[in-house]
This record gives C-alpha cells, sequence and structure tokens, in this order.
C-alpha cells in the first residue's frame, strides 16, 4: 500500500508542473506578441490601420488587435415612380359614322389660300385635363380640354359662410332692332362663365393691377366678359375692382379663356355684332393682360366662311407646347392660330405674330329643310366649346353633327348625328383599366326642325366611343319644347362626377314641362337614372360638381327664376337655395368655398358657399 500511495503522489506533481509550464508559455507568447506590435508600430508607423481606414483589406495586427466595425450596408436606391401612360388616341370611323354617310365637304385654308392636303408642321398633342395648366383656378369654359371641371380646390361646409356680394354690370342696344331680337343685351348671357386665377406674383407684378391688388399676396382675380360690352376685372372675395375694364364695345356671351402659360393673354370672342360706329361686324380677340390692349383680332367678315356671321359663343384652348390657339367660330370655321409669341416677364411685355390655317367643312344635312318645308337650312356653325384630346377636336355643331377632326391634318375622321341644333359642350371621360375615352352630350330642340314650333321632342342624352362615334348608351327619358326665343333640351353642360360621385354624370334638361326643368343623375354605365331634381325655371345654366376634403360630392345649379341651388350629389335632395333676383342663365365658377356667377338682371354675385347652405330666406 506504501508503494502506491507514492506513486499517487508524484503523478500530481508531474500534471501541476505541466499545467503550470503550459501557463507561462501562454503568457510568454503574448508579451512578445505585443512587444512585437509596439516596435513595429514605432518603426514603421500604423501603416496596417491606415490601410484599413482606407477601405483596404486590414493587415495582421489590426486583425489580431482591433475590433473591425460591421460594416453599414448600402441604402437600397428608391426607385423612381413609373410614369402612368398616356393613352394613345387614333379615331376610326366605322358603318354610320363615315364623313361620306353625312356626305360631308371640307376645305383648309393656310396662308390664305384653299390647299388640297395639310400636314402641321409642329404637331399638336394635348394630354389630360388634369394637366391642362398648372395656374390656380378656372381659366377656360368648364376648365380645360376635357372640359370636365368648372370648380378649383375643395369646400368646407363647417362655417358661416361671409356675406355676398354684388357687382352691377350695364346693358348694350342690339344692332338689329326688329321682330323678337330687338332690344338690348343685358347682364351675362349663355354660356357666360366667370374666368377664375390666382396670378403667380412675378406675373402679378408687370400686369395693370391698382395697388390695392398687387399688393395682396393672396389675390385671386375673377374676369368676367359680360353682354354690355365690357371685361371686368374684380377681387374674388370682396368683388372690388382690381383694375379697370375693358371696353371694346361688342356683346360678350361666352367664357373667353386665358393662356394655360400662365402668360398675361386672353382669348375671347363676341357674340352678336357693335352698335358702335365703326366697329364692325362680331369677331375674336386677343388681348395683353399687362396693358388691356388688344393684340390681334380675327374672324370678322371672313371670305372663307360658308355663314354669314362671325359670332364667337364657344371658349378656346391653347396647346401651349406648339404655341397654338384653336378657337372654333360660329361662322363655320375651325381657327387654328400659331401664335408665336414673344414674352420677356422681366422687361414685362408681350408680343405676338400670328399665322393662321382654318378649316371649314358642310354636310347635306346643312342645305336640308325642316319638318313644315318652310324652316330654314339646319345652320352651320359651332357654337359649344371643343374638346381636344391628343390630337384631335371634338365638337357640335348648330346642324345637328358631332365631328371628330385631326388638327395635324385638318381633315375630319369621323361624325355623328345629334340631331337638332347641338349648343351644350360635351365632356370627355377616360374609362376602365384601358383609360378607353367616351364623350357625354345631348342636344336641344330647335323649332320647326324636328317638330313644328308649338310641339316638342324627345332630347335624347347620349354616350358616345370617341374612337368610332359609335353611340353606345342613351337615354330618352325626356320630352322637351321650344317657344319663341327660348329652346328646350340640354343647353347647359353635362357636369362629370369624381370622387363619392364617381360614376355618374349630371345633366341640366330644359323646358320639360312649360318653362320647368330638370337636373337629373344618370350612372355612366347605361345612363339610367339615379334621382331627378325639378325646379320651377328651366336650367340653362350648367352645373358645377364640388367637393369637400373628405369627397364628398354636391352640386351648384342655378335656374331661369333666378334661383342658385345646393344639392346633394348622392341623393338630389336640395339641401338650400337662394333668389339672386333675375333669370340666371350664365354657368357658375367655384373657387375652394366662392361661387361667382352674372345674371340678366345686371348683377355678378359672389357667394361663399357656407352662406348659401345656412341662408334664411327673408319673411314673405
Amino acid at each position: 500500500m506504501g508503494s502506491q500511495t507514492k506513486k499517487t503522489k508524484r503523478g500530481h506533481r508531474r500534471r501541476k508542473i505541466h499545467v503550470g509550464r503550459l501557463i507561462l508559455l501562454i503568457v510568454l507568447l503574448v508579451a512578445v506578441i505585443v512587444m512585437a506590435t509596439v516596435m513595429l508600430k514605432v518603426l514603421f508607423g500604423d501603416k496596417q490601420g491606415d490601410a484599413a481606414a482606407q477601405g483596404d483589406k486590414p493587415g495582421l495586427i489590426d486583425s489580431l488587435f482591433h475590433t473591425q466595425p460591421t460594416p453599414t450596408p448600402a441604402p437600397t436606391p428608391t426607385p423612381e415612380p413609373t410614369p402612368t401612360p398616356v393613352p394613345t388616341f387614333l379615331p376610326a370611323p366605322i358603318d354610320g359614322t363615315r364623313l361620306s354617310d353625312f356626305g360631308i365637304e371640307q376645305a383648309v385654308e393656310d396662308a390664305g389660300t384653299v390647299q388640297a392636303s395639310y400636314l402641321r408642321a409642329e404637331p399638336i398633342d394635348f394630354l389630360t385635363g388634369d394637366t391642362y395648366t398648372e395656374l390656380e383656378g378656372v381659366i377656360t369654359f368648364r376648365g380645360n380640354n376635357f372640359r370636365d371641371s368648372a370648380s378649383y380646390g375643395t369646400i368646407d361646409l363647417t362655417g358661416a359662410g361671409r356675406q355676398p356680394w354684388t357687382f352691377t354690370v350695364g346693358s348694350l342696344r342690339k344692332v338689329y332692332q326688329s321682330g323678337a331680337g330687338g332690344g338690348s343685351w343685358t347682364g351675362c348671357g349663355w354660356t357666360g362663365q366667370p374666368l377664375i386665377v390666382k396670378w403667380p406674383e412675378d406675373v402679378k407684378r408687370i400686369m395693370n393691377l391698382n395697388s390695392a391688388a398687387k399688393s395682396n399676396p393672396d389675390l385671386v382675380e375673377v374676369i368676367y366678359a359680360t353682354m354690355d360690352g365690357h371685361i371686368y376685372f374684380l377681387n374674388l372675395m370682396t368683388g372690388e375692382k382690381t383694375r379697370d375694364p375693358i371696353d371694346l364695345g361688342f356683346p360678350f356671351k361666352g367664357a373667353g379663356a386665358l393662356d394655360p402659360r400662365g402668360y398675361p393673354l386672353m382669348y375671347v370672342g363676341s357674340g352678336d355684332d357693335s352698335p358702335a360706329k365703326g366697329k364692325g361686324s362680331s369677331q375674336a380677340f386677343i388681348i395683353s393682360l399687362i396693358d388691356g390692349k388688344v393684340l390681334h383680332t380675327f374672324g370678322s367678315k371672313d371670305t372663307f366662311s360658308q355663314r354669314d356671321l362671325s359670332y364667337f359663343d364657344s371658349s378656346p384652348l391653347v396647346d401651349a407646347k406648339t404655341d397654338t390657339l384653336i378657337y372654333p367660330g360660329e361662322s363655320g370655321i375651325i381657327y387654328t392660330v400659331k401664335l408665336n409669341t414673344s414674352y420677356d416677364k422681366a422687361a414685362g411685355t408681350i408680343s405676338i405674330n400670328p399665322v393662321t390655317v382654318k378649316y371649314r367643312y358642310k354636310g347635306a344635312k346643312h342645305l336640308s329643310k325642316g319638318v313644315d318645308g318652310n324652316a330654314e337650312d339646319f345652320w352651320l356653325g359651332v357654337e359649344d366649346s371643343a374638346i381636344i384630346w391628343r390630337g384631335h377636336a371634338i365638337f357640335t355643331d348648330n346642324g345637328g353633327h358631332m365631328l371628330c377632326l385631326d388638327l395635324n391634318t385638318m381633315q375630319a375622321v369621323w361624325a355623328q348625328n345629334t340631331l337638332d341644333d347641338t349648343n351644350c359642350t360635351p365632356v370627355l371621360s377616360l374609362e376602365g383599366p384601358d383609360q378607353h375615352p367616351y364623350v357625354y352630350t345631348s342636344t336641344s330642340f330647335h323649332a320647326g326642325w324636328r317638330a313644328p314650333g308649338n310641339g316638342s321632342v324627345l332630347i335624347p342624352i347620349w354616350k358616345i366611343d370617341a374612337v368610332t362615334g359609335k353611340i353606345v348608351a342613351e337615354n330618352k327619358d325626356y320630352k322637351c319644347q321650344t317657344i319663341s326665343g327660348v329652346s328646350g333640351g340640354v343647353q347647359g353642360t353635362i357636369a362629370m362626377g369624381k370622387n363619392d360621385l364617381d360614376g355618374l354624370i349630371f345633366v341640366p334638361v330644359a323646358m320639360t314641362e312649360g318653362q320647368k326643368g330638370k337636373l337629373v343623375a344618370l350612372n355612366k354605365s347605361d345612363l339610367s337614372v339615379k334621382w331627378e331634381c325639378d325646379f320651377a325655371g328651366y336650367p340653362w345654366s350648367s352645373p358645377v360638381a364640388v367637393y369637400d376634403a373628405n369627397g364628398k360630392g354636391y352640386l351648384i345649379q342655378c335656374n331661369k327664376s333666378g334661383y342658385l341651388h345646393l344639392i346633394d350629389g348622392q341623393t338630389g335632395q336640395v339641401i338650400n337655395e337662394m333668389s339672386l333676383g333675375s333669370n340666371i342663365e350664365a354657368s357658375p365658377a367655384v373657387y375652394n368655398n366662392m361661387i361667382v356667377v352674372g345674371t340678366r338682371g345686371g348683377l355678378i354675385y359672389g357667394v361663399d358657399v357656407n352662406y348659401l347652405k345656412n341662408y334664411v330666406k327673408p319673411q314673405q
């Protein structure tokens, strides 16, 4: 036992010596490495560390003694948003919409000479209506080239509303005093929409605004061409003059237009000849809004016309890229004017050097008589304001045609029969996943053409395929009549529903029973009726759709009885109404909460939507 115990103790001692040596060896090795590191850095500097800092691989020393930071991953670049492609538009006729189906004959005049063919050097190409202008406001009839919006901004129905303002306008003697058309042009007539704009400050600076207007950073200007021969300039919020009116001596029924590029230019045409000596026949004007001077006129006594009229009730459009004005006339001519604008904002000057190309047409229907054989021929001429989509204009005429005109070849592509004297402006809508273009329109009743003057006729409302001209849906629910000087049917322009009113259109129908009328909401899919709102007075005025910040939609509608209505867009319920004192033929424009519209009684009104909502009728 003693011997075994001894061996065991020796074994323990050997294990202790082994562990101790191992520990000593590790300590010596660490010491050697540390001393070597210090000597290397003294002799050569921290070059390996510098290399690592410069993005090279770390050296041995740094690998052993420096903690390497976790590299920050490179940020993933945010992809550029893919722009929504603009649909192409390649219209083509089908059976029933070919020009030969209507006996259409066409001609183009370029540089004063009728041409066998034409091709525009700089192609016109309008995009969607929401891109027409960056100006804040409503700068042409129904806002843009789709003619789908006469309002800007949103409404807020939470307040009491400011007091309305009024501005008085005069009258102008008619040239032709005999018969039912004698008398005077008074106030604001059909279509009579005001223009509303908030000018950029650098443009305001060079215009002839009065000092109060020029110094007001929140100024929004109302520009209203009226039937007393003047163009008035007013403060949207107060109705006060912002500058002196322009007196041209011609009655203005149409809205005119401002330049979508923000240039200080106005385009407007008169609705009748001037009674003033030496002013002559009706014409279109291009006006500098720097100083109020007329830069150019056209249309008067045009020898290219096939109708002895030079009236302009339509509202033009401008193609910004090609600097081209497109203006239909009641003479039956479509004017396209290359402006060659020279605008020096710093110097406060603007000039134009216009070159005009004209289009005219005539169909077999223009040579036909009415139902009793005694009525005059179906008229030439365009009173509505054209849609323009890509390179094509779509418009209706006084003789019951709708035409799709290629503006780059100045040749029509297709035609459609709109039955009668058609005055309401068509509206364009892009629908479905392929953004297919459709046109919504209707017509009126010219006494003696489709029925005797004391009769009544059906007034269809149409949805038309803009590619082919084919009628794809039709509503035939409304019969209308006409009396002397007052046409029944749809004279106002259809309002297009958006936001919570998407899928609906709103149509003002006049003379449905005596001088009564309706505003009707139709489903875009099949033109079935959603609701009807009845009025004691017919509506020639166009409805305006307005929306609050949540997208809830309302309609503003005026009528012959002089009432301004606020209507729930989903139900057709009249929320409130107020009398403006006399017939309202003109169409309103709306900027945020402010409604502006003129009456035949000679007053322009500025009405807050909240004031209209909360209006309490005076006690009788």
